[in-house]
């Protein structure tokens, strides 16, 4: 793991969240306890903010980061990923806002001023383009992404379990690598 300050600002973990070795944290982020963030993944806070919430898990070589501020859009786009998100591997996460519980499949894309309610799921490989919202408990696929159906519960409660199982895996590696 690598953490790297910028800008007067220096990543910020809390002492329960697992960052695998290779995975790369710039400026202003921000990890909650029992979040995970695993190998090789790249969470750059250079021009605004990242903040990652307790329990989330952002798979190995996923990148997460986020929009300049600029004239007219002062704040630019941060990215705020709430808590017990699941964010798969190789995904790209800009400028965004996850909400509690939210989804973002293997390989997909949530470009900047998008929101993914909580229980919404963005499909494997899907493009969500800039600005556009998934509703709770909603599955959006395809490139660009469209709303496809509700998830049942079943599939909700599947992707709370999987909250569950990367906490437990990441006290394993973290184990694993301590020796």
């Amino acid at each position: 793991m690598k953490l790297i300050p910028l800008g007067g600002h220096s990543p910020r973990l809390d002492p329960a969240a697992f960052v695998a070795p290779g995975a790369v944290l710039i400026g202003d982020v921000e990890i909650g306890a029992e979040a995970s963030i695993w190998y090789n993944c790249v969470l750059r806070g250079d021009v605004n903010r990242i903040r990652i919430g307790a329990r989330t898990n952002i798979q190995d070589g996923s990148v997460v980061h986020v929009d300049s501020p600029r004239p007219g859009h002062e704040a630019g786009h941060p990215t705020l990923i709430g808590e017990e998100v699941l964010i798969g591997h190789l995904a790209m996460v800009h400028g965004c806002r996850l909400h509690d519980r939210s989804f973002v499949g293997l390989g997909a894309i949530v470009m900047d001023g998008c929101e993914i309610e909580s229980g919404g799921m963005l499909a494997a490989g899907a493009l969500l383009a800039p600005g556009r919202r998934i509703p709770a408990g909603q599955l959006w696929a395809g490139r660009p992404a469209k709303y496809v159906r509700d998830l049942t519960a079943g599939e909700q409660a599947a992707n709370l379990a999987g909250v569950a199982h990367y906490v437990e895996l990441a006290k394993r590696h973290r184990a694993a690598l301590q020796g």
